[in-house]
């Protein structure tokens, strides 16, 4: 616990940050369980949202401690705001390939959370989305390499891991359209799979904080925006 304690106390800002996050996440879902707390059933199942979202934020707490302990990954970390414009262009890229798809396809029409629940309710799932198939899947394989290994391998795995974790969603996804062409799901697979690299390439430069808002823009444009006009549209 003294080093965690260190750890916090050195990066305060950052954990700061990272704090004041989950207090917006938490408190937000608890506006939605009041409110529309069946929206969480589609994406969670039977799990409880509290059991679900109370689990990111403990896994997201450790996990991210541990990548900022060993100085591999920061929570946040100060930049020049143009140094995300790329990123931030592929990703509004890689949200209007989503809605060429969908306007060739046409998802069903409850595909999207209903707005305006959907402001609040996709910043929630988006973290929860960042720590179950980013932060999480990147901190459980270095821990083991450099466990097994007694010394530091990061410089050498980081990269390909990176390319490995960009698989989970993506694959996760297509597993789920079924009744759709090959066409469409490698389509769907494909755009995912680059979008990941995306925020994976975010996240190691510029911190986790970084990649949780180009996940933010990408579901503003893609669930909210298109979600509201795609009813009018394809209906």
């Amino acid at each position: 616990m003294g080093g965690l304690k260190k750890l916090i106390i050195n990066h305060l800002k950052q954990f700061g940050t990272l704090g004041i996050l989950m207090v917006l996440v938490l408190s937000g879902l608890g506006l939605l369980l009041y409110s529309k707390g069946s929206h969480f059933q589609r994406f969670i199942g039977e799990i409880h949202p509290l059991i679900a979202m109370g689990s990111s934020v403990i896994l997201g707490f450790i996990s991210l401690s541990f990548l900022l302990s060993k100085k591999w990954f920061t929570i946040h970390k100060k930049y020049p705001i143009k140094k995300v414009f790329p990123y931030a262009g592929l990703t509004v890229f890689f949200a209007l390939v989503a809605i060429l798809i969908d306007i060739n396809i046409v998802y069903p029409a409850d595909m999207n959370i209903p707005f305006p629940e959907s402001l609040l309710f996709y910043p929630i799932i988006a973290f929860l989305v960042e720590i179950i198939f980013h932060v999480v899947p990147m901190t459980l394989p270095l821990v083991t390499s450099t466990f097994i290994f007694k010394r530091s391998v990061y410089d050498r795995i980081v990269l390909p891991y990176i390319l490995i974790v960009a698989l989970v969603e993506p694959t996760y996804q297509v597993v789920f359209m079924e009744s759709y062409t090959t066409w469409a799901t490698g389509s769907v697979w494909v755009n995912l799979f680059f979008f990941n690299i995306t925020q994976l390439l975010t996240f190691k430069r510029y911190g986790f904080i970084s990649m949780y808002a180009l996940r933010l823009l990408y579901y503003l444009i893609w669930h909210v925006v298109w979600g509201v006009l795609r009813l009018e549209l394809l209906f």
